[in-house]
């Protein structure tokens, strides 16, 4: 009889176990790295590393993430948070007017540190320099992958690092490409296209408009 209870008790466990397996989500999806959502969890998790609950980011690409959830892989496809915690996602919109020389300048933060952004739409990525990245905690010699750059006063050497988000007013976006340079060049952050490219944006008689997109 001990033994029969024993096995009924168990079978009560497996819609339990099924539906906790249920509350894993991908909610966003970047080259080599993936958000997930884990019982109202999110976070930023690359490839290789465990997340909330455990959970393990096994490959991450534009169709999808492959997850470890207790010692089994399968494919996630990316969903949206439609459930009581979580409202509809809304648009939300920064106007910013132009500055010194013509440009525009933009107080942001990034990895949650803050810093003061020059957008530059011919960058194709953000870019800092060296002193910066070490002031905004940034192991790029580690974590980075050497290049190359050009610059205005010619080559330079310079890493491409992966940033946990970039935030620019109440605009904020995960999973960011990024290049620092070494020595003081450019003197300001740029805001290039890995930013710029993930967000909607306009000029508009001298004001620049950034908008966030929903997915």
């Amino acid at each position: 009889m001990r033994s029969v209870s024993i096995l009924f008790a168990s079978l009560l466990l497996l819609p339990a176990l099924a539906q906790a397996a249920s509350m894993v989500q991908v909610v966003g999806l970047f080259p080599g790295a993936a958000v997930v959502n884990v019982d109202g969890q999110r976070k930023l998790v690359r490839v290789g590393q465990t997340g909330p609950g455990g959970v393990q980011v096994v490959s991450a690409d534009a169709s999808g993430a492959v997850l470890r959830v207790d010692g089994v892989e399968r494919h996630y496809n990316l969903s949206r948070e439609y459930s009581g915690a979580y409202a509809a996602p809304s648009k939300t919109q920064l106007s910013v007017a132009k500055g010194t020389g013509g440009h525009y300048w933009i107080a942001g933060a990034i990895n949650g540190q803050s810093i003061q952004f020059l957008v530059d739409t011919g960058a194709t990525s953000v870019a800092i320099n060296e002193h910066q990245a070490r002031r905004l905690g940034i192991d790029y010699r580690v974590n980075g992958r050497p290049m190359v750059v050009s610059t205005a006063s010619g080559t330079a050497k310079a890493w491409r690092v992966h940033l946990n988000s970039v935030k620019v007013g109440a605009i904020e976006v995960l999973g960011v490409d990024a290049v620092v340079v070494e020595g003081g060049s450019p003197t300001e952050a740029l805001l290039g296209m890995s930013f710029l490219g993930r967000v909607s944006w306009r000029e508009e008689q001298g004001v620049l408009v950034l908008e966030s997109k929903t997915s």
